[in-house]
């Protein structure tokens, strides 16, 4: 049959193709990627394991008697033997530390619960009631604006908003902590922000303090492993949402992270 003509044009046939190579090589790459991180994931839950049968039970041991060494002998030898105790017993200690905090970090993957509706008022208050001693001591003051009803896990909500509250504290400058909690719908998310009038975060280390084991201070200035804000972050990813801050040197910092919205649809 001949090719239909339009006046006095001949026929033709219009022929598109498209290379989808590039296309097959990314959809490649992000099967390797979400294979790796599986990998990854399963390692850390071999982790977990080891850490929380083969590794607590002698770190106890050696806590409980170093701490008896030092309640038995401080102060009946030299003192450079008392410095040598103090030494053991806060490594001890720490080594505790670090370890239960992996094992929480480890764990907002593998024993969280399922999402359901929550007022995030409710862990909120929670995380407030859980810290209520250090904000006491502190003279902190915690106010919110009315938060939103949102689709998450309501346990790790708590530990995400009290991990945040503790770092406030933790962080403070010499007047009393001042605390507030507002949210805010984008995107089709809610995104929640918790401001401090604390010391502040230089710009160049605002994204590293998200990252396990990232300090921006020693010990001596701060305690503490540099786990709680990796699992902040951890947490809020696990929700399929993004962690970051906003913050002035010497005056204060905004933590925001965006969660889901809870539709009955």
């Amino acid at each position: 049959m001949p090719l239909p003509s339009f006046g006095d044009a001949e026929g033709y046939v219009v022929c598109i193709a498209e290379d989808v190579t590039e296309y097959h090589a990314q959809q490649a790459q992000l099967q390797r990627t979400m294979e790796e991180l599986a990998k990854s994931n399963t390692e850390l839950e071999q982790f977990a394991y080891v850490a929380s049968h083969d590794l607590q039970e002698p770190l106890r041991m050696v806590a409980s008697y170093v701490q008896l060494l030092a309640r038995r002998y401080r102060g009946q030898l030299d003192s450079d033997a008392d410095e040598f105790i103090e030494f053991a017993v806060d490594g001890a200690t720490r080594m505790q530390g670090l370890i239960n905090d992996l094992l929480a970090y480890s764990r907002v993957g593998t024993q969280g619960e399922e999402f359901g509706p929550v007022s995030l008022e409710r862990p909120l208050s929670t995380a407030l009631q859980n810290v209520q001693v250090a904000l006491a001591e502190n003279g902190a003051e915690v106010t919110h604006d009315p938060l939103p009803l949102i689709l998450g896990d309501e346990g790790q909500l708590v530990q995400l908003l009290q991990n945040l509250i503790v770092n406030a504290l933790k962080f403070r400058r010499e007047e009393a902590p001042r605390l507030h909690v507002s949210a805010h719908e984008e995107d089709g998310a809610w995104v929640v922000c918790m401001s401090d009038n604390g010391i502040g975060i230089e710009s160049q280390y605002l994204a590293r303090i998200f990252i396990i084991f990232q300090r921006l201070y020693s010990r001596q200035e701060y305690a503490g492993t540099g786990i709680g804000l990796a699992i902040c972050k951890r947490i809020v990813e696990r929700h399929g949402g993004r962690i970051w801050v906003e913050s002035t040197p010497g005056e204060g910092s905004t933590f925001c992270f965006s969660l889901p919205r809870y539709t009955e649809d």
